[in-house]
């Protein structure tokens, strides 16, 4: 709790760049199986108006598809913190060096829902995060 009032504080304060760390003693690592990731954290930075960049950065991550999981999280827990509810996602470059993959995921934080197909919930995918066990801001 204290943590998002934290978050919630720099927001106000520094729009331009916001950078969060998925976990205060550093990077995450949950094991589910084979798959071992190491969530290294998620750096938020506000583009223009209520577009946002989430750059991730994770290891043992199976495919891209893990790393644009770990953006989309923070995502949607972005946009309960602001207030909005939804998102949608714009596109995710994502890049692997050495065993360290990196994802930078754009999404548009809005209160109501977008159009598009690429539409998140919040509350849904915060949720969905949380049983999988994916750190969000």
């Amino acid at each position: 709790m204290i943590r998002k009032l934290a978050l919630i504080a720099l927001l106000t304060t520094a729009p331009a760049v916001l950078s969060a760390c998925a976990s205060a003693g550093g990077a995450d690592q949950v094991s589910q199986g084979d798959f071992s990731p190491g969530y290294q954290g998620i750096q938020t930075v506000l583009l223009e108006g209520d577009l946002v960049s989430f750059r991730v950065a994770m290891t043992g991550a199976r495919n891209e598809t893990d790393v644009e999981a770990y953006a989309r999280c923070a995502a949607a827990q972005y946009a309960l913190i602001r207030g909005a509810g939804f998102a949608r996602h714009v596109r995710t470059n994502v890049a692997k060096d050495g065993t360290t993959w990196r994802g930078d995921g754009v999404y548009l934080i809005s209160a109501a829902l977008p159009r598009g197909f690429k539409t998140i919930d919040a509350e849904v995918a915060v949720r969905d995060c949380g049983e999988q066990a994916i750190p969000t801001v």
